[in-house]
């Protein structure tokens, strides 16, 4: 839902504003995607927490978690959004953001910026949720925000009587105000249902942040999050040199992106879901349900990716043109890297699933480690090294080599590394 919740914004803005405007929006999605990276580390290390608490039996310390990570996550939503609005300029400047595409990312990007708080908390609620083993609550308020965000894309876009017409801005406003709605309803909907981990107003202290507590955060979430960054950092260096060659290729890659984002979501949420009840396990000292978690997620994983990855190899032209114009130079430039990077996925698919079960212990450093190998060692020099001799084909062909050395380092790391003796607080002594 997510990836077509972009799609859709991303249909509007390409078709209807021009391949500017879409590069723009690339642009700009990669930025926050780096962004978000740091905010995804510190859920998922909440959701470690909070799960291993109510895999141990202790609802108590799981709301302790919930109330110090929600003031954390404020604080650092809030920094965050200050640095992007200060660096903006900067930063498109760094990225070597074509000068037909800048009108179009500054309004969007300070709109967005303007999101994150929201952004922060909402992934932050549902990381705790999935954490406490319910995945369907955020789903449903997941729906309720594409929903809001689908039907008001064009209408701030293109204005509608007293509604004015805002343009890039009106799709980034759109998201705003979906994201906003849809989180307070889903904290209204948690307390009306006395969800376990709710904190009532004679609990507030529990807001304070508690230092061990947010250290931990900060500990294994800071790591967790910066394999985001190293993911979202290597993309914007990859679009550095994307742009070089110009706005029809930048829109084509932006284009690719949307259609890669329906193969890589898949591989992350199942990610997710292993890390969850693998931690639940590591809390419940079951050792052997650990393992088999990994086992039904690299099934899952290769599954749902393999089979995306073979309809958007049959229909990968028809899927893309939805986000450029019919005439557009972009088309097939799109079409040609789609053909290329999308078999790639099912690598990192399988990569994602065994990282999910390592951090799940706590095992956060070495798995970032081999993420900046096999991305900024291996990705982006082969990248830049054959870009004189291939042109954009360089890019395209550095993602399935990347994913590959991915893939053979972690696995290593899985079959012989230490993971298994890391913690994350008190866990129970393991099952034999």
């Amino acid at each position: 839902m997510q990836s077509l919740n972009g799609s859709i914004n991303s249909i509007w803005v390409g078709k209807y504003l021009g391949e500017a405007a879409l590069a723009a929006t690339s642009n700009a999605n990669l930025l926050m995607f780096l962004v978000l990276g740091g905010v995804f580390g510190l859920s998922m290390a909440s959701t470690i927490l909070v799960a291993q608490r109510m895999g141990a039996g202790d609802l108590s310390a799981a709301r302790r978690v919930v109330g110090s990570s929600a003031s954390f996550f404020v604080g650092f939503a809030a920094l965050t959004a200050v640095a992007g609005l200060v660096f903006l300029h900067p930063l498109l400047a760094w990225l070597r953001t074509p000068s037909d595409v800048v009108p179009y990312a500054v309004p969007y990007l300070r709109i967005t910026l303007a999101t994150l708080p929201l952004s922060f908390l909402y992934y932050f609620v549902m990381g705790v949720l999935r954490g406490a083993g319910d995945s369907r609550t955020p789903f449903r308020f997941l729906l309720l925000c594409v929903a809001l965000d689908v039907l008001l894309n064009p209408l701030l876009i293109f204005g509608f009587g007293p509604v004015p017409r805002l343009g890039i801005a009106g799709s980034a406003t759109a998201s705003l105000l979906a994201l906003g709605v849809s989180l307070a309803a889903m904290v209204l909907h948690l307390y009306r249902r006395r969800n376990p981990l709710c904190i009532r107003r004679d609990e507030w202290h529990l807001f304070r942040p508690d230092r061990a507590i947010v250290r931990m955060l900060v500990q294994k979430g800071l790591p967790m999050g910066l394999q985001m960054v190293v993911m979202a950092s290597s993309l914007i260096a990859m679009i550095g040199l994307v742009n070089r060659f110009g706005s029809h290729v930048t829109a084509a890659f932006g284009s690719a992106m949307q259609v890669w984002s329906y193969v890589q979501m898949p591989a992350l949420a199942v990610s997710a879901a292993v890390s969850s009840m693998a931690a639940q396990n590591v809390g419940a000292g079951n050792w052997p349900r650990v393992s088999e978690t990994m086992r039904a997620g690299l099934v899952l994983s290769v599954a749902t990716t393999g089979s995306l990855c073979l309809l958007l190899q049959l229909f990968g032209r028809h899927v893309l043109g939805l986000f450029l114009p019919d005439d557009s130079a972009a088309l097939d430039l799109a079409t040609h890297a789609n053909t290329i990077v999308l078999w790639s996925f099912v690598f990192f698919g399988i990569s994602m699933v065994l990282v999910g079960v390592v951090r799940s212990t706590g095992a956060v450093i070495v798995p970032v480690l081999l993420l900046f190998v096999s991305l900024w060692l291996v990705r982006f020099p082969l990248a830049y090294a054959l870009l004189d001799r291939w042109q954009e084909d360089a890019i395209w062909w550095s993602f399935p080599a990347g994913a590959i050395c991915s893939v053979v380092l972690v696995a290593l790391y899985y079959r012989f590394g230490g993971w298994r003796k890391a913690r994350m607080g008190p866990t129970a002594e393991p099952s034999r």
